[in-house]
């Protein structure tokens, strides 16, 4: 007889099935093939960002922006927040994703007429 009490069929299951209902893709990383080819594309267990999600997403949000952009967002998004507590690290990431990551990034075709000016 199997314990109906675990956190698998109470907890686990019931969201993996809410998750279908309402359209989301889900996915057993029980026996994931770790690798940038991999199930998640994640190197190792403990990265809980997914990154080559996260950067799809972001590139479809945001078709016009550079990939130094989206690089810079992905590495705000998923920075190290072990020193904050659990609530302040979740409001911060929160913040990000309602609000979005302020990138500065350099005009390049301003620069270049720039440069191409001084040189005459």
């Amino acid at each position: 007889m199997s314990n109906t009490y675990t956190e698998d069929h109470l907890i686990e299951q019931p969201a993996i099935l809410l998750f279908a209902e309402i359209g989301w893709s889900t996915v057993s990383a029980m026996e994931e093939v770790l690798g940038s080819s991999g199930t998640l594309g994640r190197e190792t267990k403990s990265e809980v960002v997914l990154v080559r999600k996260l950067r799809a997403a972001l590139e479809r949000l945001n078709p016009r922006l550079p990939s130094e952009a989206i690089n810079f967002a992905i590495d705000e998004l998923a920075r190290d927040r072990s020193a904050m507590s659990l609530a302040a690290a979740n409001r911060e990431i929160w913040d990000r994703l309602r609000d979005g990551v302020k990138v500065s990034i350099a005009d390049r075709e301003r620069d270049a007429l720039t440069a191409a000016g001084r040189q005459h």
